[in-house]
């Protein structure tokens, strides 16, 4: 199992399927991009700058994760990224140079899902309270939770397979908390450095970049965390905390 570190963003992505059709993941990943220096997206491409604004990067003296900025105090990552003490950096596009459009705000709080399960990765979502509030501007903003779980193809004319075939892919893995996105044949993939980042389907945040075997490989597509899953435990916390 690949622990898929740092992050990916897929602008129209259909929560509930494996996408099979060469011809409709071409559709599909026409909204993958990055936001990083780095090409970490197997078969990605470098997004316009700043156009993923709810973008974060996770930091302990380095980059080793991403997220989701879901209010102007409050992150969305994945469990398996933990830390007791995070810097997110906001309003990055290149994390190598300095664009002046950044900010940097320690964690408050980082809480793990209670029933998070390092062993096979279910319920692979965290939240990060920031020590202050960001300042949402045109290059930091933030990304909707899912009003409900997606349940239509998103740009997408020829599904053949379902949640059967992610299960089919990891045999035993794949709880009713995952789903799998990415061509069967491979070659188009999140890959290390992408844990934590946002899949996000009609402006709201439907996944979490969790785990896979290996990047882009054939027959093993990634998995992510559903969030609609978890808008209950999202906001309660959010709420008491």
């Amino acid at each position: 199992m690949l622990f898929k570190f740092f992050y990916r963003t897929v602008d129209t992505i259909k929560a509930d399927y494996l996408y099979q059709s060469q011809e409709s993941m071409e559709k599909l990943l026409s909204g993958v991009v990055f936001a990083w220096l780095d090409d970490k997206i197997v078969g990605g491409y470098e997004c316009r700058k700043n156009s993923v604004p709810y973008q974060v990067s996770l930091n302990s003296g380095y980059h080793f994760c991403g997220g989701s900025l879901i209010s102007s105090s409050w992150v969305v990552s994945a469990a398996h990224c933990y830390k007791s003490r995070i810097n997110v950096r906001l309003g990055e596009h290149n994390i190598a140079v300095n664009e002046g459009t950044e900010q940097f705000i320690n964690s408050a709080k980082v809480i793990k899902h209670p029933r998070y399960s390092s062993r096979n990765l279910d319920n692979d979502i965290m939240l990060i309270k920031l020590s202050q509030p960001a300042t949402l501007n045109s290059y930091v903003k933030t990304v909707s939770l899912p009003s409900s779980c997606a349940s239509q193809p998103v740009f997408i004319t020829n599904l053949h397979k379902t949640l059967v075939s992610c299960r089919n892919s990891y045999p035993g893995q794949i709880t009713s908390n995952m789903f799998c996105a990415g061509f069967l044949e491979g070659g188009k993939d999140s890959c290390q450095g992408d844990s934590g980042g946002p899949v996000v389907c009609n402006g709201q945040l439907q996944g979490v970049v969790s785990w896979g075997y290996g990047c882009a490989q054939r027959n093993k597509p990634g998995v992510y965390a559903k969030v609609c899953n978890y808008n209950s435990w999202i906001r309660s916390t959010m709420s008491s905390n």
